[in-house]
């Protein structure tokens, strides 16, 4: 009778008789079985995106028996499979610590099932203990392993933020006297870590906010006069700007364009108001059956600026602009700008004209209107015609649609009305 082989190491079981004078040489053998399967070590290197397959032979030193495999170091780009042996009980140490991106690598048997070897949140992967029980490879997680993990195995620097569940750490499991000030980095405890009702009048001692607590608002501190302030829904003062005062204030100039001349200051202004309106645009020429566009309103602005009193301050008044001729064919010229206002260092620009009629290669159409002028660095958007009843800087009419009709109107020209104090 011949020998046979045991199931899970694959050692020869020789039967009484056989293998005269080779029993020594065939334990021997066995033994280094043995020893391979309860202390062995291999290095294997395995195959990217394929299914490198560990063998145990019969009574032969194979990779499949060793206790301990550590897989050489490689990159997984793809699916890795790596199985051991069908019929195989056994246990097994994977050092899988040199592998990049062993999520794609799952460790089996051969027809059975296994595991991945990844760790959640770690950097790289770990070692791994496994058992095979003839069908199936099970990992030995720690969270199916018996047991509990005392204070005393803990480092100290082992229990981190990201490991503790939120609201893990309740009041009742702080003593008062623990959270010291030498235990709180420098800035560790902000806005989001108070409660709102948590610093109460009560808790502040007299005279403990002052300037270095209060949150700056950009304000520059500073003496204003006729002030524009702006308060915030806790009382703070986020913006303040001096204003010209209207006390005293009185008409020096009240003209209308176009037209050029001076104002004279009294010798105790110290403010100065004025309200500009720039030159209308002309409206836009017409042409067959078609009409140009409206002209553009004069820039209007109100400025206000200190004065010094008894100067005397010239002024040009900007004059509108002329409206675009009538043609007898489908396109017609545009009404021209009207001009700006100048006074002191403030000016409006003049509207632009109106577009004149449009021939297109699908027809002919109306002429768009122009712009409104510009006034930059005017104050506030104090509307012309809720202090003005009449029409300075207004815009010239376009050209109607009709044939034989009239050209585009001229805009109406610019004004100028200037106030300042008297003491």
């Amino acid at each position: 009778m011949t020998s046979s082989y045991s199931t899970d190491l694959k050692l020869e079981l020789m039967v009484t008789g056989e293998n005269a004078g080779t029993w020594g040489d065939k334990t021997n053998t066995n033994l280094n079985l043995i020893q391979q399967a309860i202390a062995g070590y291999e290095s294997i290197t395995i195959t990217d995106s394929a299914t490198t397959a560990l063998v145990m032979s019969n009574a032969a030193l194979s990779n499949a028996r060793n206790m301990i495999i550590k897989f050489a170091t490689i990159t997984l780009t793809g699916a890795t499979t790596v199985t051991i042996p069908d019929g195989i009980e056994k246990f097994y140490i994977f050092d899988c610590s040199a592998i990049t991106d062993a999520n794609n690598l799952t460790i089996k048997t051969a027809s059975g099932s296994g595991f991945s070897p990844t760790t959640a949140g770690a950097a790289s992967p770990k070692i791994f203990a496994a058992y095979s029980d003839g069908t199936n490879l099970t990992e030995i997680s720690l969270n199916t392993l018996g047991g509990t993990i005392g204070t005393a195995q803990l480092e100290a620097a082992s229990v981190t933020a990201p490991i503790l569940a939120s609201n893990a750490v309740t009041t009742d499991k702080i003593l008062q006297s623990n959270v010291t000030t030498a235990k709180l980095a420098a800035s560790a405890v902000t806005g989001n870590n108070i409660a709102q009702s948590t610093i109460t009048q009560t808790k502040l001692a007299s005279n403990s906010v002052g300037p270095d607590q209060l949150i700056s608002t950009g304000v520059t501190a500073a003496e204003y006069t006729a002030a524009t302030i702006t308060v915030d829904a806790d009382g703070r003062i986020t913006a303040a700007s001096s204003g010209a005062g209207a006390a005293n204030m009185k008409y020096l100039a009240f003209r209308t364009g176009p037209t050029s001349g001076s104002v004279s200051l009294d010798p105790s202004a110290s403010k100065l108001q004025a309200f500009l309106f720039a030159g209308g645009g002309g409206g836009g020429g017409g042409g067959v059956s078609v009409g140009g566009g409206q002209g553009g309103q004069g820039g209007f602005g109100y400025f206000t600026a200190p004065a010094t009193g008894g100067t005397t301050i010239p002024y040009s008044i900007g004059g509108g602009g002329n409206g675009g001729n009538r043609t007898g064919g489908p396109s017609a010229p545009a009404g021209n700008a009207g001009s700006a206002t100048n006074f002191h260092n403030f000016t409006t620009n003049g509207g632009n004209g109106g577009q004149g009629s449009q021939s297109t290669p699908n027809g002919t159409s109306n002429g768009s209107p122009g712009n409104t002028g510009s006034a930059p660095g005017s104050s506030g958007t104090i509307s012309a015609g809720i202090l003005f009843s009449d029409q300075r800087g207004a815009g010239g009419a376009g050209a109607p649609p009709q044939t034989g009709g009239p050209g585009g109107s001229s805009g109406t020209g610019g004004g100028l009305v200037v106030l300042s104090n008297e003491g």
